[in-house]
């Protein structure tokens, strides 16, 4: 098993911003990116990365890391108080809400806990970004028709017209996917996708997830505390023929990585480089074949 996480109190510095490679498309940018609230310790201290085009990237860390102000900083949900952020290669630090609202409608989002609307069916939850996002021009004879598809894709149509609260933890959360994705969005931000789940319940969360990558060609963060979500995600690909994951042998796929501690971003990297890293805190988020075996 796993051991729980070990806060260290020792300062560790963010790692430098890596350089965009030529020609590669940059869709989630930090650079030297600082968040605090109040007086307390900074959430987000001085934060730097690339997220490029078809990337996924893996954000382990213990709990009050700064995983999730992460996801809401670089959705424009939270402001930074220092550094900048970029979302499709523009600056959007000091962005009007009017301006992020339109560029919201290019990112896909799963809460935590789902956040679905309890007084809504699900067909009415998957539409909402339909209706709610100005940006999103979409006839309204089409919007039934791309609902159906969106829950087909997480395998729940026949669930079109329950309520949240006649559905289980596992189905509500492929709601909140079928939500997220129904837009067709570039860029996918996920929230613990698997807290709370039973593994089997998990694992089909995340076979949605890779499903997505290899079906639409989304980049997407997913934050998580299951070392097993990343790896699957780094070692699967979704087989359109036979509706199953393959291992994707030696070629691997584009997923990165990073690693939170108290605010900052001490590791990035693949899941080679983890495995390899010495580092006393890295180390409690990953669980090797010999742990595995114990």
């Amino acid at each position: 098993m796993m051991q729980d996480p070990v806060t260290h109190t020792e300062k560790v510095e963010s790692p430098p911003p890596p350089e965009q490679a030529p020609g590669t498309e940059s869709l989630l940018r930090f650079e030297e990116v600082s968040v605090s609230f109040g007086a307390d310790a900074p959430v987000l201290d001085r934060v730097s990365f690339n997220v490029r085009h078809g990337e996924t990237r893996i954000i382990l860390g213990a709990a009050g890391s700064g995983k999730t102000i992460l996801l809401k900083t670089g959705m424009g949900l939270v402001a930074p108080g220092g550094g900048r952020v970029f979302l499709f290669d523009k600056d959007v630090t000091n962005a009007p809400e009017s301006e992020l609202f339109d560029i919201r409608s290019k990112i896909g989002m799963l809460f935590q806990e789902s956040a679905l609307f309890d007084s809504m069916t699900v067909a009415q939850n998957v539409a909402y970004p339909l209706l709610n996002q100005k940006s999103i021009v979409m006839p309204r004879e089409q919007m039934e028709p791309a609902v159906r598809e969106s829950l087909s894709f997480v395998e729940l149509e026949g669930a079109i017209d329950k309520y949240p609260s006649e559905l289980s933890g596992g189905m509500r959360r492929r709601v909140a996917i079928a939500r997220a994705v129904v837009t067709k969005p570039p860029l996918l931000l996920y929230d613990s996708p698997t807290a709370g789940l039973d593994p089997i319940t998990a694992h089909t969360i995340m076979a949605l997830i890779v499903k997505e990558r290899d079906v639409n060609s989304t980049t997407a963060l997913v934050v998580t505390h299951r070392y097993q979500d990343g790896n699957l995600v780094a070692n699967f690909r979704y087989n359109p023929k036979s509706g199953r994951l393959d291992p994707v042998g030696a070629e691997g796929t584009k997923t990165i990585f990073m690693v939170m501690k108290e605010g900052h971003l001490v590791f990035e990297g693949s899941q080679a480089e983890l495995e390899a890293c010495g580092d006393s805190y890295v180390t409690k988020f990953v669980k090797r074949p010999e742990a595995a075996a114990a």
